[in-house]
């Protein structure tokens, strides 16, 4: 049986519970390795495409049998009133909702908590993620279609532009 979307899910958490540092996982062809404290180098790292013209996926609020919304993290940075979304799990990000549409949000762009920032696309599961801050976004730290980790920064949202 093929790994799902929760499945994934439900390994990062377990390995982000234990002492271990790596975690490797070979099943029917697939091959999964979760490293414990590794962030890509720079802006040049590993990307991957999505493939050209996928069917239109459905984004879910979560992974299947994960039992609540995916969230992206939120870290406050150096400078004041700048808070970071991060990648609630490993996979591909995706700023527009398919190939050819408008992204979900650009630099200059007005959010809400509940605003969706992009997908990440985890085993040909599509999940929202989203703002989980009101602001103005200022920037966008990963292309479209590029390998996400765990925790990752993916936006970065000044809380002071904008006021309710």
């Amino acid at each position: 049986m093929p790994l799902t979307a929760g499945d994934v899910a439900e390994i990062v958490r377990l390995l982000e519970e234990s002492e271990f540092d790596e975690l490797h996982i070979e099943q029917d062809g697939l091959k999964l390795t979760l490293k414990r404290g590794s962030a890509p180098r720079g802006k040049g790292g590993e990307t991957a495409t999505a493939p050209d013209a996928p069917p239109a996926p459905t984004v879910a609020d979560g992974p299947a049998g994960a039992g609540r919304k995916p969230r992206g993290e939120l870290t406050s940075t150096a400078a004041a009133g700048l808070v970071q979304v991060t990648a609630p799990f490993v996979g591909i990000f995706h700023r527009a909702p398919k190939p050819g549409a408008p992204p979900y949000i650009e630099v200059g762009s007005e959010v809400q908590e509940d605003t969706i920032i992009g997908i990440i696309e985890v085993m040909k599961l599509m999940n929202a993620v989203r703002a989980e801050a009101r602001g103005t976004v200022v920037e966008i730290l990963v292309a479209d279609g590029a390998v996400v980790e765990y925790g990752q920064g993916l936006v970065r949202i000044s809380r002071g532009a904008q006021r309710g």
